[in-house]
């Protein structure tokens, strides 16, 4: 008789244990191997794409195939050139722990930083990229001899990459060498370039297409601005088409919406101007143009006031990110005939593609 009960409670106790191990299988499932979990460790984004429609989760589980131009580090020919070593030595000396702060960090390269050749080195960064093997196109004369000093780093909004990356690597930079750099929030690329020539801050983020019109005096400048140099360029920024309608699939669906497009005269604006103009859409009249940055951007298609709007920043990009946790967010792809149009068009920009998941 015990040995039947004993039999009957084993039994028992295995059928308890299938059905407890059996009940979370399909939960427990999702966001493993093949779930599509792939919001990067910086992101408030959910991972799991898979989710209902009314939980928030991104709807971006698709490729998306865009344009992008470079995020790059500029500096005032005058900081010394034993500072701007010091501080381009820090990062890319410390890739792997600056990663663990913010995502892009993953993206830093020695060959994509020395690559730069609208614009010459400062004297610091290329003596750095020499050291190990890397000959940049030109290096700036008469830039690097002025005096140490604390060093400000204008970045972008704080919706945007520039601002959250910049103050990574400015708190990196001042705990680990005896330069202080502070980053601050900013108008972006074109603000960057005319604050420093003003003198009020000494480091920049910009568009590499931004940079090459200041140096060059084209578009978006008068007349040229040519008392910087190139630190590094750091990692590619994409031109992104965000949009919360799933009717929009193409750029040529943008024509008759409402769509911001930047700050007229910024290096965002211009990107809009071209990728509309291989499509044949007018900014003016094509569509119902509205000027805003990344973040009011992000609060007006959340309250339905736009249709779309271009974002040009790395992604995953803060605006985004908080865009998508409060309902699905799509992008909006370039097709490859108007991509190939684009590039033939303009040197400054290369294909790029972002990858699913990433919001």
């Amino acid at each position: 008789m015990k040995k039947k009960f004993s039999l009957l409670m084993a039994v028992l106790m295995l059928a308890m244990l299938l059905s407890a191990c059996g009940g979370d299988k399909t939960d427990g499932s999702v966001g493993g191997e093949g779930g599509g979990s792939s919001a990067p460790a910086d992101s408030s984004a959910p991972a799991d794409t898979s989710a209902p429609a009314d939980s928030g989760a991104s709807a971006v589980a698709e490729d998306t195939n865009t344009v992008a131009v470079g995020a790059v580090v500029i500096a005032r020919d005058d900081v010394p050139e034993e500072d701007i070593y010091a501080l381009t030595s820090a990062i890319f000396e410390n890739i792997p722990t600056i990663t663990e702060q913010h995502a892009k960090g993953g993206e830093l390269d020695l060959d994509f930083a020395s690559s730069v050749t609208s614009v010459p080195y400062h004297p610091g960064a290329a003596k750095y990229f020499a050291e190990k093997g890397k000959e940049v196109a030109a290096v700036k004369d008469g830039a690097g001899s002025g005096d140490s000093k604390a060093l400000t780093f204008g970045t972008g909004g704080e919706s945007g990459t520039y601002y959250a990356f910049g103050g990574v690597l400015s708190s990196y930079i001042s705990n680990s060498t005896s330069v202080s750099v502070t980053a601050v929030t900013s108008g972006g690329s074109k603000a960057n370039i005319e604050d420093l020539a003003a003198g009020d801050i000494q480091l920049g983020f910009v568009q590499s297409d931004v940079m090459s019109y200041a140096y060059n005096g084209e578009r978006l400048f008068d007349a040229k601005v040519e008392n910087f140099s190139v630190v590094a360029a750091l990692y590619m920024e994409q031109v992104q088409i965000v949009t919360t309608n799933p009717d929009i699939k193409s750029v040529a669906d943008l024509a008759g919406k409402s769509v911001s497009i930047g700050d007229r005269g910024s290096g965002v604006w211009f990107n809009a101007v071209d990728v509309l103009g291989a499509y044949d859409i007018d900014p003016d009249s094509g569509i119902s143009p509205v000027y805003q940055g990344f973040g009011d951007s992000a609060d007006s298609l959340k309250d339905k006031k736009i249709d779309a709007a271009f974002v040009v920043a790395g992604a995953p990009t803060t605006a985004i990110v908080d865009l998508a946790t409060s309902g699905p967010v799509y992008l909006v792809s370039l097709d490859q005939e108007h991509t190939d149009a684009l590039l033939e068009s303009s040197p400054y920009y290369s294909a790029y593609t972002i990858p699913a998941g990433t919001y």
